[in-house]
Order: C-alpha cells, then sequence, then structure tokens
C-alpha cells in the first residue's frame, strides 16, 4: 500500500529545503523512511511475504546509499535528518 497522500505532503513540507523542494535527500529518506516502518508492520502480520520483503530490502538499500551522500557532502544536514527521523547510525 502507498503511502497516503496527506502523510505525504506532510513529510514533504516537514522535510524541505525550500518552497518546492520534493526531491532532496532530506525528503527521500523521510518518504523512504515512512513505506519502511509501513512494510515492517506489515511482516508482523505477513511472514511469508518474500516478494515485498525484497522490496523491503531495496527500499532499506536507497535510503543507506542517500544517507550516505548526505553524510558525505553536508553532515550538519546529514546529523540533523537522523536525529529528526530517530535513525540510528
Amino acid at each position: 500500500m502507498a503511502i497516503f497522500k496527506e502523510k505525504t505532503e506532510e513529510l514533504v513540507t516537514k522535510f524541505q529545503t525550500h518552497a518546492k523542494d520534493t526531491g532532496s535527500p532530506e525528503v527521500q529518506v523521510a518518504l523512504i523512511t515512512e513505506r519502511i516502518t509501513y512494510l515492517t508492520e506489515h511482516f508482523k502480520t505477513h511472514a511469508k511475504d518474500h516478494h515485498s520483503r525484497r522490496g523491503l530490502m531495496q527500499l532499506v538499500s536507497k535510503r543507506r546509499g542517500l544517507l550516505a551522500y548526505l553524510k558525505k557532502t553536508n553532515l550538519d544536514r546529514y546529523r540533523k535528518l537522523t536525529a529528526s527521523l530517530g535513525l540510528r547510525k
């Protein structure tokens, strides 16, 4: 199931860097994190859904890559993002 439109808009407005920003690493990581948490809850009831588990692993890998890029380019933005999303690194 996709993220609801209201939740997406809320995350974009919270993490955007300027008025029309929808593609910055912060926004992308926030949206991917929301999808990861949804899928994690999904697997608590559907343990044998291995096809969706593969998608989850792809999302985790993509988020890891975006976080590595952000850490390499701007450490302050990286720390602020990980603190606000509650990610361990």
